[in-house]
């Protein structure tokens, strides 16, 4: 067993993809394809310090195999968040992706050209609603009118610029069972795994990896970031941010129960005032009644030629 550092950690999890071979390493056994190749993209971001965004994105550009001599490059945004985010964090990222123009692939002489197939993978650290799949594929297909699906010309570069796939991971769901490559790799951000002492460590079983070279590669990256003093220093940051987050919504939680207390006392107010309201119409609508029957006796003596005098005593003042 061995300690090493927790990719859960935005820090350390950046540290662990800028490696050209674990990025390859992890994006093959995501998409289950031959990840030939894979750069960071020039606009790549890490969150680390705006309050208002807790989320961390790094973007790729990779090259896939497609064939026996043929490859094609694909773009993946990976967005990866702790807590639970509005999905307009993720339109809005997205978004930006749509609108590159450097994400447009020219051939020579082309001057509109495609934009390259682009995959998004979301790697929460929550559950999402009731799904309880841990690794979580949608993808797109093409149907006409009757719903059939539609297969000749498809792929289209026209069809590909427009839609896209995603992969939602959820870390929550990962539990250690290793049932195929995608999980191996996936194990490292197991957090039934985390220290009880220490959240920044994870603690492992080396010899699960034995066989592979690509998992060692990714362990010993790993250890050496929990040796790092910076990305240590790093971890405590995040903490701390996400420590404030969590007062933050604590204290607002806080504040919109006593509101929707206030509401439901204001409510009650509200619906005994209502009631007196009604009481009160009642009466008045009481007492109108009677002072029409009253006038209206009045009429009638007054027709049968009782004097004014006499009808006040007759009525007793009333």
């Amino acid at each position: 067993m061995i300690y090493v550092a927790n990719p859960i950690y935005d820090s350390v999890f950046k540290y662990l993809m800028e490696d050209e071979r674990v990025a390859k390493t992890v994006l093959s056994a995501l998409l289950k394809k031959d990840v030939v190749s894979v750069e960071l993209r020039p606009h790549e971001y890490a969150n680390e310090t705006n309050d208002k965004i807790s989320m961390f994105r790094i973007d790729f550009g990779a090259r896939i195999r497609t064939g026996e001599n043929e490859t094609k490059l694909i773009l993946i945004e990976l967005q990866k968040t702790w807590v639970e985010t509005e999905t307009l964090r993720f339109r809005q990222y997205l978004g930006a992706q749509y609108s590159d123009k450097n994400n447009i692939d020219k051939q020579e002489g082309d001057h509109k050209g495609f934009a390259y197939p682009m995959v998004t993978i979301y790697i929460m650290g929550h559950r999402v609603g009731d799904i309880d799949v841990p690794v979580l594929y949608v993808s797109h297909k093409a149907y006409d009118y009757e719903g059939r699906e539609v297969t000749k010309g498809m792929p289209d570069p026209f069809v590909e610029s427009l839609v896209h796939d995603s992969i939602i991971v959820q870390i929550p769901l990962l539990h250690g069972v290793i049932n195929n490559r995608l999980d191996e790799v996936l194990s490292v951000l197991d957090q039934t795994k985390r220290d009880k002492d220490d959240p920044h460590l994870l603690c492992i079983d080396e010899s699960k990896y034995a066989d592979s070279s690509d998992m060692n590669y990714i362990v010993h990256r790993l250890t050496a970031a929990a040796s790092n003093p910076q990305l240590r220093q790093n971890m405590n940051v995040e903490d701390e941010y996400y420590s404030a987050i969590e007062d933050r919504d604590t204290a607002i939680m806080s504040r919109d129960k006593k509101i929707k207390e206030q509401d439901g006392k204001i409510k009650e107010q509200d619906g005994k005032i209502k009631e007196q309201d009604g009481k009160i119409k009642e009466q008045v609508e009481r007492l109108n009644a009677q002072t029409e029957q009253l006038n209206n006796l009045r009429r009638i003596l007054k027709s049968q030629g009782f004097s004014d005098v006499e009808i006040e005593q007759m009525m007793g003042g009333k």
